[in-house]
């Protein structure tokens, strides 16, 4: 007798525990968790991107005098993308938006001095101008990945909000929505356009 209740004690904590691992009890706060470490991936290799961008301006100020329109643009657009935030607590499809339009108008300021840049092989074949270019092609890579990455989190994230058998929790405990997913801005679209051979995206 005390062997079948231990028995069925057992198979209770089993089937328990299979449903809290299994169904997305713990999965969809981890996974929530995930998606804001990737977010702050993104925001963080868009500072780093934004530190660098002072000295840039400076080091291309010292051989194209003539280019202070462009450069003014890239001033503004870093100001602008470095004011516009995201908060992860309180994630929408607009804040996304308009920070992606920020970041956006930041690639295209650069992509436009890049091109610029061309007209001054000797800003071309300054050091420090070329391990600043070194150091903003990087970021722009590590951009692309955590972008990915956040992508990747954020489809998690929705399957386990939305497709049952986790769904089902989720209406039980949760109720998180669906998270808004990141997609390239106008802006980085036009950047690409205007400036196909600068690896910048």
């Amino acid at each position: 007798m005390m062997q079948t209740k231990n028995l069925i004690l057992a198979a209770a904590i089993l089937g328990l525990s299979l449903f809290t691992t299994g169904c997305g009890v713990r999965a969809i706060p981890k996974q929530k968790n995930a998606v804001e470490a990737a977010l702050a991936e993104i925001t963080n290799q868009y500072k780093r991107r934004a530190d660098l961008i002072p000295n840039l301006v400076q080091t291309v100020k010292g051989y194209a005098k003539h280019e202070q329109g462009t450069l003014e643009a890239v001033v503004a657009a870093r100001a602008k993308a470095t004011q516009t935030t995201i908060d992860p607590s309180n994630l929408s499809a607009d804040q996304i938006s308009q920070f992606q339009a920020a970041q956006g108008g930041l690639s295209q300021a650069l992509g436009k001095l890049m091109v610029v840049v061309e007209k001054y092989p000797d800003l071309k074949a300054d050091r420090n101008f070329r391990e600043l270019q070194a150091q903003l092609e990087g970021t722009e890579n590590r951009i692309t990945v955590a972008r990915q990455r956040y992508i990747e989190s954020i489809k998690i994230f929705n399957d386990l909000v939305t497709v049952p058998p986790e769904s089902w929790v989720n209406s039980a405990f949760y109720k998180h929505a669906k998270m808004p997913q990141w997609e390239v801005a106008e802006e980085e679209k036009a950047k690409i356009e205007i400036t196909p051979n600068v690896s910048f995206e």
